[in-house]
């Protein structure tokens, strides 16, 4: 049986949540996505509080926020989170 992540609002399929809304914290929410996401394993289950299912694999080569998260944790970009 595989893991379970309930990501609620922080990762969905194809995109993470907004920060732009009142209590928004874009940092807080790349610190989390490359601290706590980015660490699991790619066979975790993800079940994003709207939207369908997917997994961190999939995300982590699939999700264009992901992918500029990963990037910059590695030094090759800053985190510009395309349209937010």
């Amino acid at each position: 049986m595989s893991a379970v992540m309930f990501s609620g609002d922080l990762l969905f399929a194809g995109s993470i949540g907004r920060t732009d809304l009142p209590g928004g914290d874009h940092p807080t929410m790349l610190r989390s996505l490359r601290d706590k996401v980015l660490t699991l394993d790619d066979d975790v289950v993800v079940l994003p509080g709207h939207g369908e299912q997917t997994s961190i694999g999939r995300e982590r080569v699939t999700n264009p926020y992901l992918l500029d998260v990963a990037e910059a944790a590695a030094g090759h970009v800053p985190p510009v989170t395309r349209g937010l």
